[in-house]
């Protein structure tokens, strides 16, 4: 089994992102190399965001921080600590409102030709 402490990760990221030009950090904190779950932990700074992108699977936003708005379209959610958001199935955008860390869950579809 594996622990891992997102608060400290959280603190991390956002010292990262504080010096970033960019103004955000993330760690994928499970999965990848062909898992199906992949959760990543990305730190913004206040007025830093994510640009519109398409969606990358059935995903989820649970703010750790902070608040962030999630815009796809016309359409917008916003939440703050503890708050979890769904991802639309469509393009869409990021942005935090003020520092904030979030974990996005994503469900990758497997790759039929790659079992």
């Amino acid at each position: 089994m594996r622990v891992t402490d997102l608060n400290t990760q959280a603190d991390e990221r956002m010292a990262r992102a504080s010096a970033s030009s960019a103004g955000r950090a993330a760690v994928t904190v499970h999965g990848g190399g062909g898992s199906v779950l992949r959760q990543a932990l990305i730190a913004l700074k206040g007025g830093r965001g994510l640009a519109e992108h398409e969606n990358p699977g059935e995903a989820t936003v649970l703010v750790l921080r902070g608040h962030v708005r999630l815009s796809s379209g016309d359409d917008a959610a916003e939440g703050g600590d503890g708050a979890l958001l769904t991802v639309p199935q469509a393009r869409h955008s990021l942005e935090a409102l003020e520092d904030s860390a979030i974990l996005l869950s994503v469900a990758n579809q497997p790759d039929p030709g790659n079992p």
